[in-house]
């Protein structure tokens, strides 16, 4: 960027701009800079970051799995449908929108995604630190 502000400075010093407008034009190339370091930074945090899915059920069968979010995807549509043709686990997963936690994950939603709570006690937790 040090080259760019540089050109710039240079045709306002050559007068083939006007001041204001070398002004401009280094403020948009500042912007440019901060946006594009801002990115990739975000999203290798958020990859770091962990989904972690909490099941109690009454009868104290308790699931606890903390997954990272790079294998989430992958990892929620194979267990989603496994869990689902389980029919001991299959009331446990009936009302949880896989798309929707993907959707989250995509956006980089931080913090709790899921809170499903049943009649007979039984709880889905699943959240994202």
């Amino acid at each position: 960027m040090k080259e760019e502000i540089t050109k710039v400075l240079t045709m306002v010093q050559e007068g083939k701009i006007d001041a204001d407008k070398g002004a401009k034009l280094i403020q948009v190339l500042k912007e440019k800079e901060e946006k594009e370091s801002k990115q990739p930074e975000s999203s290798s945090k958020y990859m770091e970051k962990v989904l972690k899915i909490r099941v109690k059920s009454a009868e104290n069968d308790n699931v606890t799995v903390n997954l990272p979010i790079k294998l989430v995807k992958v990892v929620l549509l194979a267990g989603h449908n496994i869990a689902a043709s389980i029919p001991e686990s299959a009331k446990y997963v009936k009302d949880i929108d896989i798309n929707l936690i993907i959707e989250a994950i995509e956006n980089e939603l931080d913090g709790q995604i899921v809170d499903v709570k049943s009649a007979d006690g039984d709880t889905v937790s699943i959240f994202i630190e």
